[in-house]
């Protein structure tokens, strides 16, 4: 029996606002634990939260970014749960109206081909603390608790791993472009749970809908759902399906690359959502929306630019505007008049090459965009060989001079486009290798890759390649 892979993602998103959501604490938390606090994120009896505006104009500019509804009138809710990192007792979401409402991604598949992955809400909601576990004993730092969230709800669009991976980074990579969010992985402000699910194919009916929570990299991502379609299948298969597959959460082990069942799935219903008596419904203005839709360009739109008006392939649009760093640094090293395909060509290259060597990003390459575009232009103006020009950016990885006129003097790597100067480097290996010129002129036409290597040899590599070929070519004939 073939199986079809149903999969939902619930995404996290840490609003990059200077305070927390319902109060005036700091949501910076390399401070000593439990600092960060107020009677509000404490949940202190009489102590009463109110909005941040910021977080509410964040979350609008996404959901114009996504072709979204952005509702005029939401309303928060009371979420009940009982955990030791949620003093309240309570989380404080949205429910019933939430901020945004639809919306949709288009993601790019390794195949050459495009899928739209429906987008149900995006919703405000304040974060809980964070437990530590110490051997034997636990405790609570709730310095991040009520740091506002935009948890973004998909459909149950994906079919498999890698539409979920592509969705996600289309996700990491909008709320990158529109700062709203630093999407650090790896710190936990951009996190995601994997709905998992398998049916057999040709089946309208969903199969049991399986939650994997707090997944924090692509590469977990991928694995976990095809761990857990593995076991679904199985399971499937051993007709033990309905035993061992259930509405449940799980986690997963990234030791052992297995989930784990963590404890049964709640519905609505044992959250007993309730508007929140505190907070009166959210009315944002007609100017609040139309602020929040001055967006930046984002990267689908600087793509279809990039190919339309810079003559560059869609595949290396999509690898410059994967990460908004790379795409400004792109457009900077434009600012200098080279021309996009040589700027293509030395950042995807020979920088990131670099970089990835030295485990770095482009935010923190030693050179930068301005230095490396002005390289770049003593290539395009003949001043310096491609060779040349590649010794000169390895200097710079390893050095901190960057005057690039007094690198390529410094060391001896300026070009040589001169005739005469040229010719003379041509008659001495002419001079020095008569036998094979009269080989090549007997119609052995291979040997005129010898000459050119014996030039450049004999310029030490400073000779105009195309000049040289094309002084080479007359001589010899």
């Amino acid at each position: 029996m073939r199986f079809e892979t149903v999969i939902g993602l619930e995404v996290h998103a840490q609003l990059n606002t200077k305070t927390k959501i319902f109060c005036s604490c700091a949501t910076s938390f390399a401070e000593k634990q439990n600092s960060n606090t107020c009677p509000v994120c404490l949940a202190l009896p009489g102590a009463l939260p109110v909005l941040n505006l910021e977080a509410v104009n964040k979350a609008m500019s996404f959901g114009y970014a996504v072709n979204a509804v952005v509702n005029q009138k939401s309303i928060f809710n009371r979420k009940s749960y009982f955990y030791p990192d949620s003093p309240s007792g309570y989380q404080i979401s949205q429910f019933d109206i939430p901020i945004v409402e639809g919306g949709e991604l288009i993601v790019n598949l390794e195949d050459g081909t495009t899928k739209r992955i429906g987008i149900t809400r995006a919703h405000l909601e304040a974060d809980a603390g964070k437990n530590m576990h110490e051997g034997a004993i636990s405790k609570v730092d709730l310095n991040r608790a009520g740091t506002p969230l935009l948890e973004i709800v998909s459909e149950p669009d994906m079919r498999s791993s890698e539409e979920a991976v592509e969705y996600l980074k289309k996700l990491h990579s909008i709320v990158r472009y529109l700062d709203i969010s630093d999407a650090n992985m790896q710190e936990g402000s951009f996190r995601c749970d994997v709905n998992v699910s398998i049916r057999p194919e040709g089946q309208e009916e969903y199969g049991t809908r399986v939650e994997i929570k707090n997944i924090n990299s692509f590469r977990f991502v991928a694995a976990a759902i095809e761990y857990e379609v593995a076991r679904q299948t199985e399971a499937y298969e051993d007709g033990i399906y309905e035993k061992e597959v259930y509405q449940e959460t799980r986690l997963w082990d990234v030791a052992k690359g297995v989930t784990k069942s963590m404890r049964g799935k709640e519905d609505s219903a044992d959250y007993r959502y309730f508007p929140d008596p505190d907070l009166r419904p959210v009315l944002v203005t007609q100017a609040m929306m139309d602020a929040a839709k001055k967006i930046p360009e984002l990267p689908d739109q600087k793509v279809q630019r990039y190919v339309n008006e810079l003559g560059i392939k869609k595949d290396d649009a999509l690898v410059i505007t994967s990460q908004k760093e790379m795409a400004y640094y792109f457009e900077a090293m434009l600012e200098h008049n080279i021309t996009p395909k040589n700027a293509l060509t030395w950042l995807t290259s020979e920088l990131l090459g670099r970089l990835n060597k030295l485990s770095l990003n482009i935010e923190n390459s030693p050179v930068t965009a301005e230095t490396l575009a002005l390289l770049i232009a003593k290539i395009e103006s003949d001043a310096i060989s491609g060779k040349g020009a590649k010794d000169v950016l390895d200097y710079m990885f390893e050095n901190d001079e960057r005057d690039i006129d007094a690198l390529i003097e410094k060391l001896g790597l300026a070009q040589v486009s001169d005739d005469g100067a040229i010719l003379e480097i041509i008659d001495a290996v002419i001079a020095e290798n008569e036998e094979k010129v009269n080989e090549y002129k007997s119609g052995k036409d291979k040997l005129f890759g010898f000459f050119v290597g014996a030039c450049m040899k004999q310029s030490k590599g400073s000779a105009n390649p195309a000049k040289l070929n094309e002084l080479l070519k007359q001589r010899l004939s």
